[in-house]
């Protein structure tokens, strides 16, 4: 895909942001209760991330907000676990290595942080999205780790930094 760019969010991005999310949880019919739909800040995400330790990027292609994805520290956690959070691609766009890429920019900002591992939450049927983790280096673990508030997300799997 030519023509597109992963970036920082801006303030401006948060309405195509939370469309985007709204929109992957309606095509893939993911619960909408105790999954990343009903953080009340989804449509505040350039403030959510705009703290320590903490950053959200978005892929735009020709002025367009396509993808997005995030790292925060893991909340309830020990101060060197992170998590990645709210990763999402329109259907136009997968499949191009621009999740991997999307990925790669998001694990340097975790080092960069000072973060020793990275956590993450998915669903059982997102296989292409498990894929992309599992060549990363992320493994399945048994139990979920911090507070993230996503119970209805039974898929757990971590990365050393």
């Amino acid at each position: 895909m030519e023509n597109y760019s992963i970036r920082k969010i801006n303030k401006e991005d948060n309405q195509q942001v939370a469309q985007l999310i709204r929109a992957v949880f309606d095509e893939m019919d993911i619960p909408k209760v105790g999954t990343a739909y009903a953080d009340p800040y989804l449509d505040l995400m350039y403030e959510e991330y705009n703290k320590p330790r903490s950053v959200y990027y978005v892929v735009e292609h020709n002025g367009r907000v396509v993808g997005c994805a995030g790292i925060a520290r893991l909340e309830n956690e020990a101060e060197t676990i992170c998590e990645l959070q709210k990763m999402y691609f329109l259907p136009e766009i997968r499949g191009l290595g621009i999740g991997s890429e999307m990925m790669a920019v998001c694990l340097q900002s975790a080092i960069n942080f000072g973060f020793e591992s990275c956590y993450l939450e998915t669903m059982p049927f997102m296989l292409d999205a498990q894929k992309l983790y599992k060549k990363s280096g992320f493994e399945s673990i048994d139990a979920p780790m911090g507070s993230t508030g996503h119970d209805s997300c039974p898929v757990w799997m971590l990365k050393k930094l």
